[in-house]
């Protein structure tokens, strides 16, 4: 089961934002395999600043992880939570049906003042 919290920044990330959907090329890029910056710049066609701008937002909330650290060209991957969870998140609120609206949850939270503006 996904956690409820990451399920509702997940759905920030990728589909509430301008960004998103971007980042969730970069994020099916390393489901396929570990890449670094560069490489996902080329393989996307993006911008490397652009590249780097996103997976900086996706490590900042655990969505991608660079297990051998900082050094220079390091690979980024998908974390292990979501690695494991990827194919659900996929399901739940990536379907194509889904991407353009907001589930009830976020909707509550933007009705009643909790919800964030970017």
């Amino acid at each position: 089961m996904l956690n409820p919290s990451f399920r509702s920044l997940m759905w920030y990330l990728l589909c509430g934002t301008r960004g998103g959907p971007n980042r969730l090329r970069i994020l099916e890029e390393l489901e396929r395999s570990p890449a670094n910056a560069n490489q996902l710049s080329s393989s996307l066609g993006l911008d490397y600043r652009t590249v780097r701008h996103h997976l900086k937002l996706l490590e900042q909330n655990g969505a991608v992880a660079r297990p051998v650290g900082d050094a220079y060209a390091a690979p980024y991957e998908l974390s292990p939570y979501l690695a494991e969870h990827f194919p659900v998140l996929r399901e739940t609120i990536l379907a194509p049906d889904r991407r353009r609206r907001t589930p009830k949850w976020i909707g509550a939270a933007v009705r009643h003042g909790r919800g964030s503006s970017e």
